[in-house]
């Protein structure tokens, strides 16, 4: 329950995220060029979309299949720290662009953290960790995000134009994790119910976040 209800959260504030605070902030540093920012969202989508198909490879739902089992917990830690690796650098470059926008980010980051990172632990539990060793692996697959965040935030400082890029890349990941990972766990839950609740969740990120970027906005 617990866990749908922060699903349902993290859905609304990533899309929001990426669709009224990244994006619109790409365009605006592109200046000229919104269709590139917009070719780059686009191409960031198909590029999640074969890296977790291909890379990552992401556990699938039948327990008897091949990468279920010991197999899994690894492949969830290298997938999750390279994830964690990401995030530091979508952190980095909202910062950058405006400190509000910056915020949202991280806000939206860690909306969709915790479920994943319970999902994570599961898992590991699942291949044979102890429970001390399940919650030690995860913790150091996560703390990739503060170096990831530390080095391009000094980079993405010296190469400011490439910044708007990153930020379709990066908004290209949320609308991807949001409706590729996160709505199809929605919709396993059927009922009107659930549907109307799981939708009121996800207003309730959408509007935590554009408060959260309009207070940028009237700031400037």
């Amino acid at each position: 329950m617990l866990i749908t209800i922060l699903i349902s959260y993290a859905t609304g504030t990533l899309l929001t995220a990426a669709l009224f605070g990244l994006i619109p902030e790409a365009i605006e540093g592109a200046g000229h060029e919104p269709h590139n920012v917009m070719l780059f969202v686009l191409g960031g989508i198909l590029f999640f979309f074969f890296l977790e198909k291909i890379v990552i490879w992401r556990t699938c739902p039948d327990e008897e299949c091949d990468v279920h089992g010991i197999a899994a917990g690894p492949i969830v830690l290298f997938g999750d720290a390279f994830h964690n690796f990401t995030d530091g650098i979508v952190i980095a470059a909202a910062f950058l662009t405006d400190f509000h926008i910056g915020l949202a980010v991280g806000f939206a980051i860690i909306a969709h953290e915790i479920p994943q990172e319970t999902g994570d632990f599961g898992i590991l539990l699942h291949s044979g960790f102890s429970k001390k060793k399940a919650y030690v692996y995860n913790a150091l697959s996560s703390s990739t995000t503060i170096p990831a965040s530390i080095i391009a935030y000094f980079l993405l400082g010296m190469l400011s134009t490439i910044v708007p890029y990153v930020l379709a890349i990066s908004a290209a990941s949320f609308i991807y994790i949001a409706l590729s990972d996160l709505t199809p766990e929605l919709h396993k839950r059927l009922g009107l119910k659930h549907g109307l609740r799981q939708l009121l969740l996800i207003i309730l990120g959408i509007i935590t976040m554009i408060l959260i970027i309009s207070l940028g906005v009237h700031s400037h």
